[in-house]
């Protein structure tokens, strides 16, 4: 390592607090950046928030030059049971920053492969996260618009960085823009109709006072239609349980749809509002007061036009029926009725490796590419073969 870098783990509050404060000053003049929560990004590392922990590990490091002036940051961390899905123990890095220097950058990214091979990992993917794939996943590369809750935003420099380093494109996702005024595709409303009129199929928005219920129904379908995709562990009811409650200070009901089949519950599309769009000005902290902003920029003057596909699920024996089609009419039902605030859809993490989910979107629901991520892969072995994310549907 040359002599005027200084890597350093992050060990001590201080330090956390300078991996938090980092990306502040280096988008300082990117007015499409916006500061992700800090407790967003503790909780990550936090091993009683956040379950990984229990069958993985987590590091951060920040770099400084000679002046002891931070220039980059990066995490490393890997979970075991998921490490395993692939053709070698891969673990991941992410919470990038670094300044427009590849040898900077460099050996943020060595650091991670040391840490990770010695625990052993055969490869890593980045920048993603140690947690779900709908929070902090991807390096943006087209769409530099401002970014949404929890949702990535990088300089397009730091593509060059990951490529040059050795990290080659395994899969890209896709971020899908819909304008809700406009509605769906004839198609879908063809599709939706033939549905809606057999009596087998009825789908409900959610309630609170049934949560359990949706709980439920919300594991039943996630780990028929997601648990199958390269990466994605299947969910026990604790953590469907965890995941919906943990949506309840922004979620709006109207958002929420569930489709059911002989009521057995075989389709969900949940949909949030952008609380970005509130705390652009929060500077990354939610104490009291800005709680008080948020609850009432969200709830009582709707600050926030702007929804967020967070996931979008169909039972595989259900997909290709129109129960697709259906759930985006239940929808557009409540998008008609008064008083309804949304305007803007943002449908989040479609990957390339799910052709069949891009053809939805763009078919029956007319949304079209807004933004491109891509998850990078390095393998540690390179004279391996490299293989992109196979594809599924």
């Amino acid at each position: 390592m040359a002599d005027r870098y200084i890597l350093e783990e992050v060990i001590d509050k201080k330090q956390e607090r300078e991996f938090l404060n980092f990306p502040a000053r280096l988008y300082k003049n990117e007015r499409n950046w916006i500061r992700p929560l800090d407790e967003e990004v503790k909780k990550v590392f936090d091993p009683e928030k956040n379950k990984l922990f229990r069958t993985g590990e987590a590091v951060r490091w920040l770099l400084r030059d000679g002046n002891a002036k931070t220039i980059g940051r990066i995490a490393a961390f890997f979970d075991k049971r998921t490490a395993k899905k692939n053709d070698q123990p891969t673990g991941g890095v992410g919470f990038f920053d670094c300044i427009d220097n590849q040898e900077a950058a460099d050996i943020l990214f060595a650091a991670g492969k040391e840490w990770l091979k010695a625990r052993g990992m055969e490869a890593m993917d980045g920048p993603v996260n140690f947690g779900n794939r709908d929070n902090f996943w991807g390096c943006l590369k087209s769409g530099f618009y401002e970014n949404t809750f929890n949702m990535p935003y990088n300089f397009l420099y730091y593509n060059k960085l990951f490529e040059n380093h050795g990290f080659r494109d395994y899969f890209k996702q896709y971020v899908y823009y819909k304008n809700i005024k406009d509605g769906a595709s004839e198609i879908a409303h063809e599709k939706a109709s033939r549905i809606l009129k057999n009596p087998d199929y009825h789908f409900d928005i959610f309630r609170w006072k049934r949560f359990e219920q949706y709980a439920g129904d919300f594991l039943a379908i996630y780990n028929k239609a997601w648990a199958r995709f390269p990466g994605v562990s299947a969910m026990r009811l604790p953590q469907a349980k965890a995941l919906l409650f943990s949506l309840k200070p922004v979620i709006d009901e109207r958002a929420v749809i569930f489709g059911y089949y002989n009521n057995e519950p075989v389709a969900f599309f949940i949909m949030i509002p952008d609380i970005n769009q509130i705390i652009r000005n929060f500077n990354g902290k939610l104490h009291l007061l800005n709680k008080i902003r948020l609850y009432f920029g969200l709830k009582v003057f709707h600050k926030s036009n702007r929804l967020l596909g967070l996931i979008f699920g169909v039972t595989p024996e259900q997909q290709g029926k129109g129960v697709e089609s259906a759930l985006i009419q239940r929808f557009e039902d409540e998008t008609k009725k008064p008083g309804f605030p949304y305007v803007h859809l943002e449908m989040n993490w479609i990957g390339d490796f799910n052709p069949a989910m891009m053809k939805m979107v763009e078919r029956n629901v007319e949304a079209e590419i807004y933004k491109t991520y891509v998850t990078y892969r390095y393998l540690f072995d390179r004279s391996k073969e490299f293989k992109r994310a196979g594809k599924v549907g």
